[in-house]
């Protein structure tokens, strides 16, 4: 009897320390990404795809590109109810958090002078939303908003997700940089990159699952999985 209590106790411990694991690394990952997404934006050297719409509208709106951000992403949420798509915590804390952090993070570091600096701040910036993807998607509280548009599309049309995640982001550059958002050369190599940075960081954060082993977070192409802020 004591034997199983002693059991019992140890594997209700793990399982709150892989829960506690998976809420920190949900929230970090989610803070990190709004600040790498806020260092791309000082590069001035080029956004990720959804950002160059955020940052075209706040610049027709006057508002700050996080509330812009936070805005879209409410936005794109009540688009999953005819799409049946059911959010998580992760999904309701990508709204909330990551405009949040963006902000923040461009209230404190200024605009990027030089060449040097500039390309530095980009791949810094690149890097780090990579590492940012890893973090949360390993915690598994479910996708970003815009990814699960992606996937709801997918699931209604029987269209591949590759073909309706080319269609969406293209779309949301075109109309952002016609707005004004800012497309250059770091958004090229942020869609080069960020596939192989956040298969390489799912693997860095995986969750250790609760027969000891390692949880598998995402498989095949990572890019289909990627949080979109």
């Amino acid at each position: 009897m004591q034997q199983s209590t002693t059991t019992t106790g140890g594997h209700i411990m793990a399982t709150h320390g892989r829960l506690v694991r998976r809420l920190t690394q949900l929230y970090a990952g989610l803070a990190l990404y709004g600040a790498s997404s806020a260092l791309l934006v000082r590069s001035g050297l080029g956004l990720e795809p959804w950002n160059v719409l955020h940052q075209g509208l706040a610049e027709r709106t006057g508002l700050s590109i996080g509330v812009v951000l936070t805005i879209v992403g409410a936005a794109v949420l009540l688009a999953w109810i005819p799409l049946r798509q059911r959010p998580g915590l992760g999904t309701v804390s990508n709204v909330l958090v990551i405009g949040m952090a963006m902000d923040a993070t461009l209230a404190l570091v200024p605009d990027a002078h030089g060449w040097t600096l500039r390309l530095g701040t980009m791949v810094a910036g690149i890097v780090l939303n990579g590492a940012a993807t890893g973090l949360y998607i390993a915690a598994r509280f479910g996708p970003g908003p815009r990814d699960g548009l992606m996937t709801g599309l997918h699931q209604r049309t029987g269209v591949s997700i590759r073909v309706v995640r080319t269609v969406i982001e293209f779309t949301v550059v075109a109309t952002g940089f016609a707005l004004g958002g800012t497309v250059g050369f770091g958004t090229l190599l942020y869609a080069v990159a960020i596939g192989p940075l956040a298969q390489l960081f799912l693997r860095v954060f995986a969750v250790p699952s609760a027969s000891g082993g390692s949880t598998v977070v995402a498989t095949g192409q990572p890019r289909g999985a990627i949080l979109r802020p």
